[in-house]
């Protein structure tokens, strides 16, 4: 067994400091970002499976340029592996707490192309900015702006709103 050294501690409690930190930031990001693919309670496991890739793997991701993008993209592929290619699980919108949804709205999401659906849902339910969520998903800002017009006038004409 190897001597633990001062220098040693230093060196983990500065990763640690530096990981903590990273985690802070992009954990809400990528979850947001994984519900419109696998929904609220798989984006969460996918989530947790992408955080312990990126502790076992921290020097080589802290020195990437877009981490949290590399991020979402692994949690993507370890989500396909647990949970298949299924559609997400959104759950009825709640009559109480919240304003008025409408009722239809949870299919007519489930129904769109993934991307379209997970730009949809960042944009209009989370407030993302098109920049943000070019970041995460490693997508140009003009595709991410395609996805997100495409993705609204599917909406509108499953819910039958103007076009």
């Amino acid at each position: 067994m190897g001597r633990v050294t001062g220098v040693t501690l230093l060196q983990n409690d500065t990763r640690s400091e530096t990981f903590i930190g990273f985690v802070a930031d992009v954990e809400p990001r990528l979850h947001a970002a994984l519900i419109g693919s696998w929904g609220l309670e798989d984006a969460r496991e996918a989530t947790a499976e992408a955080l312990v890739y990126a502790w076992e793997h921290w020097e080589q991701l802290a020195s990437m340029d877009n981490p949290a993008g590399y991020l979402y993209r692994v949690a993507q592929t370890r989500a396909r592996r647990l949970f298949g290619r299924r559609q997400p699980a959104f759950p009825p919108p709640p009559s109480d707490s919240m304003p008025w949804v409408e009722p239809a709205l949870p299919a007519a999401l489930a129904s769109l192309p993934e991307r379209q659906r997970v730009i949809v849902l960042l944009v209009h339910s989370f407030g993302w900015t098109q920049a943000e969520i070019s970041a995460v998903t490693g997508l140009s800002h003009g595709t991410v702006q395609k996805h997100c017009e495409r993705g609204l006038a599917k909406l509108r004409a499953a819910l039958g709103g103007e076009a």
